[in-house]
């Protein structure tokens, strides 16, 4: 839920991965697998304390949610509900349209809902809630991103990860989704507060990094758990 990457392919594909950076003290992410959500299949990893999760795929949508919006807020509980909620209510809902003209964000802590819709044209999404108002921008599908979490990452960090990002991409212009991978585990500087694995006196680390691939039509994913060394690799047809 703290770093995120985009990365565009040919016939509406892409590489969205993400590295999750969580206290070690907070129980670790049952592994992805298939749900179902309103009639819809939705494969994502769970969040073992909050029942949540931070990221999902479907046939037309693939979400991540990260913590904070623009700059890092003051933490005010109690919050009505998790922000691990609100990617399984989005599949409760048909369109992108109908989720955010009905849902309610109130009580919910700030965060940012990133949105790949790939049912018709390929749509990418940004929603940043800011704790009293929803923010939305459209991105260019056809043009790499990364966002990182403002509650842990300051904007010098962030505009430095942004340039090791862009340089990477200048490095290996046809990037395969392991080359992805690497960059998620080994970018950075010898920083370990802010390389994109992080780990902060053992306390707080980057624990798994969830993937989504999809081409020509197929989708598939990989799930990798640092903390057990395990990895896992999906294809759903």
């Amino acid at each position: 839920m703290c770093v995120l990457t985009y990365i565009p392919k040919s016939n509406k594909g892409f590489i969205l991965t993400n590295n999750r950076d969580e206290a070690l003290a907070r129980p670790k992410a049952i592994p992805p697998k298939k749900y179902i959500i309103n009639g819809k299949q939705v494969y994502f990893p769970k969040d073992a304390q909050a029942g949540g999760t931070w990221f999902a795929t479907s046939d037309d949508y693939t979400l991540c949610l990260l913590n904070g919006a623009f700059e890092k807020h003051i933490h005010q509980p109690p919050y009505r509900q998790s922000r691990g909620q609100v990617i399984l209510d989005f599949f409760k809902y048909e369109t992108v349209d109908d989720f955010i003209g009905n849902y309610s964000f109130e009580g919910i802590e700030n965060c940012t809902l990133i949105i790949v819709h790939t049912k018709n044209n390929l749509q990418l999404c940004e929603f940043r809630w800011d704790g009293q108002q929803l923010h939305y921008a459209s991105k260019n599908p056809n043009e790499a991103h990364i966002w990182s979490s403002s509650t842990l990452y300051p904007i010098e960090i962030r505009i430095a990860r942004e340039k090791w990002f862009a340089d990477f991409r200048t490095q290996n212009p046809n990037l395969s989704n392991k080359q992805v991978i690497d960059f998620h585990l080994n970018g950075g500087t010898g920083d370990t507060h802010n390389d994109m694995r992080m780990n902060r006196n053992d306390e707080l680390l980057t624990q798994c990094v969830f993937q989504v691939m999809k081409e020509n039509e197929y989708l598939s994913f990989s799930f990798h758990d640092l903390l057990s060394e395990q990895e896992l690799y999906y294809r759903v047809l």
